[in-house]
């Protein structure tokens, strides 16, 4: 059977690839369906106005009614907290985003995501990969989806987590050479790019380990394990890496001061500008984390901390890839575990809340300026009827399936895990009326 070269690993296979080596092998008694499916599966994303991803992670669940869904002169919206217009008509959001409200004409609000996981590490799984967390395997993270249904010829990852928290992206059951490269505020170096030796002395290493490699006896002690272990291609894919000239993408030193003061001088105001540099050069998806949003006491004063921080990075964001004709293939989403109680408690804080919170996208075949989804502004709270506040509710893996779609990839598609277990990249439906 021949290797799918989309798959990038001899470990898994698509359907497609079983179909194509059922062709191939003169398998004439497939149906018509299975001939259909094959075709359906050849489909390229090549055509998809989106070509790459920018997640704005928030990490600890952003409060909706302090940022993206405010209930002006309602109980559930504290006396603090105002709402203001935007560039979309009748679009409010909180006071403590005027930037951001400036571009809402370019960003769309889905108000009423439901999850069934209220704890943060579990949450955090589920947002990252649009899957529950499972005992069996481990799905993989949006960007190792699209970094393994994609090629190109770009020399650093492809895909890249900045500021990660403790749950950074990872490939799951497509394999680790999908996990996220991390890196930390772009002020500071890359980590493991800068050999800690002399260049000639590193070159020598490098010729002496290739030469280790090379002897009769390692090849005959490693054949075949350079197929699962991938050490080989690891090994050039990072040495490629360490001379290219698009490692500078990482380096937001030589972006002009009048652009670096849009993005605000914070760790991640500077991470957001690497961002944008990042998908400049090719790379598909990128993933920028703002920790502190975890509110359970003193909420909206720390909400504000973050917005103070959220709102320049997050407009300069959207401002910056549309002067750079990058909006249009870039989809950008916002969104953290969940959300946060409608109530306020005796701290003033409030706590997690997966009953109806907002995610935002941007970019990408995304139309801008619409909101799907309401909660209501008298929730009545009742657990054992979570979703009678919310109206027009989607979950989890629809956002993740819209993005996927607005990508061009068929996220119904199933792909054969290392066990031979046959697994959806994605079981969600697509948000039709997200798409431009």
């Amino acid at each position: 059977m021949t290797i799918d070269p989309a798959c990038h690993s001899p470990d898994h296979y698509s359907r497609r690839t079983i179909l194509r080596a059922a062709g191939l092998s003169g398998m004439c008694w497939l149906t018509p369906l299975a001939e259909r499916l094959a075709r359906a599966a050849d489909r390229s994303p090549q055509g998809a106005p989106a070509k790459s991803v920018i997640v704005l992670y928030m990490e600890g669940g952003p409060s909706q009614l302090e940022t993206f869904d405010p209930h002006p002169g309602r109980e559930i919206s504290h006396a603090v907290t105002k709402a203001i217009k935007t560039r979309a008509p009748d679009v409010l959001i909180s006071n403590w985003l005027p930037q951001i409200a400036e571009h809402m004409d370019r960003i769309s609000l889905v108000r009423a995501v439901v999850s069934k996981e209220g704890d943060h590490e579990r949450a955090a799984y589920n947002i990252k990969t649009g899957f529950r967390p499972d005992p069996t395997l481990v799905h993989p993270s949006l960007g190792a989806i699209v970094c393994h249904q994609t090629k190109d010829n770009v020399e650093i990852p492809r895909h890249v987590a900045i500021l990660p928290g403790p749950w950074a992206p990872r490939g799951g059951y497509l394999g680790d050479q999908f996990d996220a490269f991390k890196t930390f505020d772009p002020s500071g170096p890359i980590p493991d790019v800068t050999a800690p030796v002399h260049k000639m002395r590193a070159a020598k290493r490098l010729d002496d380990l290739q030469n280790v490699v090379e002897t009769e006896f390692a090849r005959r002690r490693l054949k075949g394990l350079d197929a699962k272990t991938l050490h080989a291609t690891s090994i050039a894919a990072a040495r490629k890496m360490m001379s290219s000239d698009q490692l500078k993408a990482f380096n937001v030193s030589s972006a002009t001061d009048s652009v670096k003061k849009e993005f605000g001088d914070t760790p991640f105001g500077r991470s957001c500008l690497a961002a944008v540099q990042l998908i400049e050069v090719g790379v598909r998806c990128v993933e920028v984390t703002l920790s502190g949003w975890d509110t359970h006491a003193d909420n909206e004063s720390l909400v504000q901390g973050r917005c103070e921080v959220l709102d320049p990075a997050f407009a300069a964001l959207i401002e910056q890839l549309q002067e750079r004709n990058l909006l249009d293939a870039t989809i950008v989403l916002w969104g953290g575990e969940f959300g946060r109680t409608p109530t306020v408690n005796a701290v003033g804080g409030r706590d997690h809340w997966p009953q109806g919170f907002t995610i935002a996208l941007a970019g990408g075949g995304i139309q801008g300026g619409r909101v799907l989804g309401e909660t209501s502004p008298t929730p009545k709270l009742n657990e054992n009827k979570p979703l009678e506040d919310i109206r027009d509710h989607c979950y989890v893996e629809d956002i993740h399936a819209t993005v996927l779609h607005a990508l061009g990839i068929d996220f119904a598609q199933e792909v054969i895990t290392p066990i031979g277990r046959p697994m959806a990249l994605s079981k969600g439906k697509v948000l039709e009326k997200l798409l431009a």
